[in-house]
């Protein structure tokens, strides 16, 4: 299996040459699986390995870079088990309060990396891979971009925008709503970049959901 040091090339190739800037990849994986019994997701074994290292590695193999993650339940925990070296990581402590606070978190982390963009992507979202997030990643192509995976014309994730949207998207991120009000509220600006035939948009939420893992 290839570790984050290894997927690195693969990462920095395909995100060469990019006049527009660097991309950053940003994951959210903070949620304590409440539906799952509290089985933290970035700990569900996929491969072999957990979760989050799978979801990690897509980013990176997809161009982005930096590449930072949100950790929040179990924190510790997945830090031990999970090989993250070469990726950023904050530990968000309200993570329990939703998907939003771990957003803010990572756009914090991110303000000075010196990224013209970000693309957010979740770890409870294996059948979303790198062929599906580099569409999205080489349509940022801006500090003022707004960018969305969609599935069958629907907007799905990962999610990209432009550095100079980040502070209001984090200043909208209550809840478990994550960036969904922005994205409404800015539907006219906002490119959708069909993935569906490339990816599978599945959440795993539900001890059912865990038969899509492998």
């Amino acid at each position: 299996m290839a570790h984050s040091g290894e997927s690195a090339g693969v990462g920095g190739t395909a995100g060469a040459g990019r006049p527009e800037g660097k991309v950053a990849g940003l994951l959210l994986a903070a949620g304590g699986g409440r539906r799952l019994g509290g089985r933290p997701k970035a700990l569900l074994d996929h491969r072999g390995r957990p979760l989050v290292e799978h979801a990690a590695r897509v980013l990176r193999d997809a161009g982005c870079g930096p590449v930072h993650l949100v950790l929040g339940a179990a924190a510790e925990t997945v830090r031990a088990r999970a090989e993250l070296t070469g990726y950023g990581v904050s530990v968000n402590p309200d993570w329990a309060q939703g998907m939003g606070s771990s957003l803010r978190v990572g756009l914090t982390a991110l303000a000075d990396s010196g990224a013209d963009a970000v693309v957010v992507s979740l770890v409870d979202q294996p059948g979303i891979g790198a062929a599906a997030v580099s569409r999205v990643v080489a349509a940022c192509t801006g500090r003022d971009a707004l960018v969305a995976a969609a599935y069958g014309g629907e907007r799905g994730h990962p999610v990209g925008f432009g550095a100079a949207r980040w502070a209001d998207v984090a200043a909208s991120a209550t809840g478990d709503r994550g960036a969904r009000d922005y994205l409404r509220q800015h539907a006219g600006a906002l490119t959708l970049v069909e993935c569906g035939d490339v990816a599978e948009a599945y959440d795993i939420d539900t001890p059912e959901d865990l038969r899509r893992l492998q």
